[in-house]
């Protein structure tokens, strides 16, 4: 590994490269932990490579020179380095419809290389930027929502019980698959949480969409972090645009006003779902990632009672599906 001052954006490996195999094809994403690329397997598997190459640390001059580390970042560079193996040897084990499939690892060019399945589709972003561009009267259907996040909560949950977080959920992070699947990518920010010991880089934080106790170092994070930003995706899904940064200290007031238009469009179940999971306190969030799926999953009772010329719609929830703290609206009352 070369030790000089890191310069601009690394290049990407040329078209044509061989790596652990593995020919790249294309380039086709990069981020703040690396790039990347798609390519053939040996057998002739199309396959997504990622490489660790973080921008912040690390350099290369064109696609066939070494990995350039300035001295003073080294240490960083090889923590990040052990924490993308991590990364890889953690998600091999997941194997989940709703979970990116980690095939194989491996060190090679000063670097580690992830090699994962390669999917077609289209971001959950791009579906919204697109929903949103037809100013209809909802950007996503109610129905849309419910089964898309069924399907995200599925792979999650099995995420957690793996004792891992994503950390880095976003609409850019959900892919729907051409055969309609919804699966959860770039996992550039996951922690084994079972190994955390204060040396590991600090995790990516989306404005928007990671949680207060994201951008405040010594806050602890876990499932709960990942159900804020659940949360704040679904919220894009009905306004169109992200929620609040809750780095800001006014980012509650500025989202329970921005919720206000929802109503008549969405059902309240699903907004008071919304501002649970993106409560400011952890400990004011559903407790889980399958009370989440549990509230969302389950129709609402809803009874109707007529009294002069208003309804009053009473909607029963279930004790244990929100926390306490949580927002019920109960007996509502709504002008025909």
């Amino acid at each position: 590994m070369t030790q000089a001052a890191p310069k601009s954006t690394p290049a990407p490996l040329a078209p044509g490269t061989w790596v652990g195999g593995y020919r790249i094809v294309q380039k086709i994403g990069a981020g703040g932990f690396g790039i990347v690329y798609r390519a053939v397997s040996p057998t002739g598997q199309e396959v997504a490579l990622k490489e660790y190459l973080p921008a912040a640390l690390a350099s290369r001059a064109s696609g066939d020179a070494p990995v350039v580390v300035a001295r003073d970042k080294r240490a960083l560079y090889r923590i990040g380095f052990r924490s993308f193996l991590e990364e890889g040897r953690a998600l091999a084990q997941i194997v989940h419809p709703n979970v990116v499939s980690v095939l194989n690892f491996f060190q090679e060019n000063d670097t580690v290389y992830l090699v994962m399945n390669y999917l077609e589709g289209a971001s959950l972003q791009q579906f919204i930027v697109t929903s949103a561009s037809l100013n209809h009267a909802k950007v996503l259907r109610e129905s849309t929502i419910r089964s898309l996040f069924d399907e995200v909560l599925r792979g999650l949950r099995v995420v957690h019980q793996h004792k891992m977080l994503h950390l880095d959920i976003k609409p850019g992070n959900i892919l729907v698959t051409d055969d309609d699947r919804a699966v959860l990518i770039d996992f550039g920010a996951a922690r084994d949480v079972l190994n955390q010991d204060g040396k590991f880089l600090q995790p990516m934080f989306t404005p928007g969409f990671s949680a207060p106790e994201m951008c405040k170092r010594g806050k602890p994070i876990g499932p709960w972090t990942d159900i804020y930003a659940i949360g704040a995706c679904m919220f894009s899904c009905m306004k169109g645009y992200p929620p609040p940064d809750a780095a800001k200290p006014d980012c509650r007031s500025k989202l329970e006003t921005m919720v206000q238009d929802l109503h008549g469009k969405y059902s309240n179940y699903l907004i008071d779902l919304v501002l649970s999971c993106m409560q400011t306190d952890p400990q004011a969030r559903p407790h889980s990632v399958h009370s989440v799926q549990k509230i969302l999953t389950t129709p609402p009772k809803t009874v109707w009672r007529t009294t002069g010329i208003y309804e009053y719609e009473a909607t029963e929830l279930s004790s244990d599906a929100l926390p306490p703290t949580a927002a019920l609206r109960l007996g509502r009352a709504q002008q025909p």
